[in-house]
């Protein structure tokens, strides 16, 4: 496992042998039975009134008078808040706990607390200490590391603003992905991309400051499956001539939010040695304002020759994806998966948690929906319905990037972006937000990984 390595994080979890103390992780009803809490804690807790809340702390004093361990509340329906032990990183003084006792999983507890252990301080001068937490028993340390270093990459990338995560910087990240896991790169620049026919990459990203790039990835054995990964990698997103207004743009450093959450699967994918011939796929630009900027009414044939006719630059991502989604489809994929911040109807319909996801594989579907539950990674499948491909149609162009009415939004993106998949044995497409608006108890407000530990598991199921 080399997940760590790459992203140069402290572990959240103290070493086997250092002396904590005990966390008792308790529900009303087990204060009410006393069930695995300590007598000593159980009679300080009545003394003090405390109910057990979901996200409470109460700390309670040992035999020598010293601080004894904590009682942490996780309400009456833990399973609403699986990584509720995320909060106990900002409620706990620093130092080295356990968890003494809990009705949730011990991987729940870990995952949770790991998650909400996360900070974006590269630009803070003096990042606080944290409490640490030795590993549960019963817990796959490894594949725990690997998620929370999936994520944490995910975040990472997302939260960084767009001066500093242009397309050259993702680039970049790209490329030392690839070299920590001994892929293959190659890219696409520049007027490089007319040359190798990704004539809509570029025209999206032709006015930015940094050249736009079509970036790819191969990693594995060949032979074994086929699993391909696209991601939106819209670094900034002004919406072109069709530009947004400012409380528009405010958020737009996370539009590569698509990117940013394949690489974070391909991580795990990687650092987990699976039997897959894998492929990434992430077009990169900045959607930008210049006398070269691509314009409404400007009509592009795609890299699969479907021609589209530009109704909003600001559906950028569509056009991007058409190119990348093309390429990838060549190879004919066992599963094809793309992810990308498409659409604000996603929010409406769904709001920030819940990504939507896409697909005809009705086997697919269920898998991914089953490990959407079984992982406590909260997706939901919303119809690829064909009576709204009439919306896609244009007046002199077989395709518009913007259909007109402003409904379904979601669903008729979705059906634009499968215009371009033919030969994939399989292919599901994401709309995820990639931005968590408030704290969380496992995390921050900032960007956010969607998706990918669902998937993650539904590929190991699948193809190991």
């Amino acid at each position: 496992m080399q997940s760590y390595q790459f992203i140069e994080r402290t572990s959240p979890f103290c070493p086997e042998g250092v002396k904590t103390l005990p966390v008792f992780a308790v529900t009303p009803a087990d204060l009410e039975t006393g069930s695995g809490i300590a007598p000593a804690a159980r009679d300080w807790a009545g003394k003090a009134g405390f109910k057990a809340a979901s996200g409470t702390l109460l700390p309670f004093p040992g035999t020598d008078g010293k601080l004894g361990g904590v009682l942490f509340g996780l309400g009456a329906k833990p399973q609403d808040t699986p990584f509720i032990a995320g909060k106990l990183v900002r409620l706990l003084p620093a130092g080295d706990w356990h968890i003494e006792t809990t009705p949730l999983t011990p991987t729940q507890m870990a995952l949770g607390f790991g998650l909400g252990a996360y900070s974006f301080d590269r630009y803070k001068s003096d990042p606080p200490a944290l409490p640490r937490l030795r590993m549960p028993a019963g817990v796959d340390a490894d594949q725990l590391h690997r998620e929370l270093a999936a994520i944490y990459l995910v975040r990472d990338l997302i939260n960084t603003p767009a001066n500093d995560m242009g397309p050259a910087k993702l680039e970049a990240t790209f490329r030392e992905l690839a070299s920590q896991y001994k892929a293959v790169v190659k890219v696409s620049v520049g007027d490089a991309l007319l040359d190798h026919n990704f004539p809509l990459v570029h025209a999206v990203g032709r006015a930015g400051a940094e050249a736009p790039r079509l970036m790819e990835l191969r990693w594995g054995k060949p032979g074994a499956p086929k699993l391909t990964l696209v991601g939106k990698g819209v670094c900034f997103d002004t919406g072109g001539l069709d530009i947004k207004p400012a409380s528009g743009m405010a958020l737009m450093k996370k539009d590569m939010g698509g990117a940013a959450n394949v690489l974070g699967l391909a991580m795990m994918i990687m650092d987990a040695g699976l039997k897959v011939d894998l492929r990434v796929i992430v077009p990169a630009v900045e959607n930008s304002i210049a006398g070269n900027a691509f314009r409404p009414g400007d009509i592009y044939r795609s890299r699969k020759g479907l021609s589209v006719q530009i109704d909003n630059t600001d559906a950028e991502g569509r056009l991007i994806l058409a190119d990348a989604l093309a390429l990838a489809d060549e190879e004919a994929p066992d599963l094809l998966i793309d992810m990308a911040t498409l659409t604000g109807a996603a929010r409406t319909a769904l709001g920030p948690d819940v990504p939507p996801f896409f697909t005809d594989d009705e086997d697919l579907a269920a898998g991914i929906a089953a490990a959407s539950i079984r992982y406590d990674d909260p997706l939901w499948r919303l119809p690829l319905h064909r009576g709204y491909e009439k919306d896609l149609s244009a007046k002199i162009a077989d395709l518009t990037n913007a259909p007109a009415g402003g409904m379904a939004g979601a669903i008729t993106a979705a059906l634009f972006l499968n215009r371009f998949v033919a030969e994939a044995k399989s292919w599901v497409h994401f709309d995820v937000y990639g931005w968590a608006p408030a704290e969380r108890a496992h995390g921050p407000s900032g960007g956010e990984a969607q998706a990918i530990r669902a998937l993650y598991h539904h590929i190991v199921k699948r193809f190991v």
